[in-house]
């Protein structure tokens, strides 16, 4: 009877240290899964030329213009921050932007260049402004000035427009460097300056923490004459 209850002890004792051993593998195999599936996004280092000027023949007339052009191929392999912050910039300055179509009563129609090339629809879209609002979560200020998104197409008497814009990623700051010329056909006149927004990219989201802005330079031109400030 001694001996049965030995053996039945000894059993119990070795079930326990399996059943333990079999716990911290798994919790251990776990572990290993969950880290292996969690990886922190990390920004690349580089410097992109992503909008410059061209002058281009015009479709259907006997005209040269000063045409947006983008780099095509970095567009292709773009990470999401990146993205969001050309979006953020691209929201309040015009970029060939046209009605798709015939404008509708809520202006919800409004194609852009530099929107359409990142795919995320019309100006002040859903697509558009959702996107900006997941990658800015917690920047307010930013969040504040999406509320007032604007639809200006191109043609009207009073616009801003890109000459150029650079992308600088360096750690875990995006800079967004930009010249904006602004133009009143009206009065024949038209102001250029520098913008350089620099981005914080943590915790898988994006904040706008500085701006650096040069004194506009004015110019006057005559509006009778087929020219473009913007060239």
């Amino acid at each position: 009877m001694l001996l049965l209850v030995a053996l039945q002890a000894c059993q119990s004792s070795g079930k326990k240290d399996t059943q333990a051993t079999q716990a911290d593998s798994s919790g251990q195999e776990s572990m290993d899964t969950s880290a292996s599936v969690v990886k922190p996004f990390k920004l690349q280092p580089r410097s992109v030329k992503f909008l410059w000027r061209e002058d281009q023949p015009m479709d259907g007339y006997d005209a040269i213009v000063s045409t947006i052009m983008l780099d095509e191929a970095y567009i292709a392999n773009i990470s999401d921050p990146e993205k969001a912050a050309l979006g953020y910039v691209a929201t309040f300055i015009g970029n060939e932007c046209a009605w798709d179509g015939k404008a509708s009563p809520s202006r919800s129609n409004l194609k852009c260049k530099i929107l359409t090339a990142l795919d995320l629809g019309y100006q002040c879209s859903d697509t558009h402004l959702g996107f900006l609002r997941q990658w800015f979560r917690g920047d307010s200020t930013a969040l504040k000035k999406l509320e007032a998104c604007p639809t200006i197409p191109d043609g009207s008497t009073i616009q801003d427009t890109f000459n150029k814009i650079d992308l600088k990623v360096d750690g875990n700051e995006i800079i967004v460097a930009y010249t904006v010329v602004s133009i009143n056909t009206r009065h024949g006149k038209s102001w250029t300056w520098d913008v350089k927004d620099h981005f914080r990219f943590h915790d898988n989201r994006l904040e706008l923490v500085k701006t650096e802005r040069s004194e506009p330079a004015a110019a006057d031109f005559d509006v009778a004459e087929d020219h473009n400030p913007a060239a």
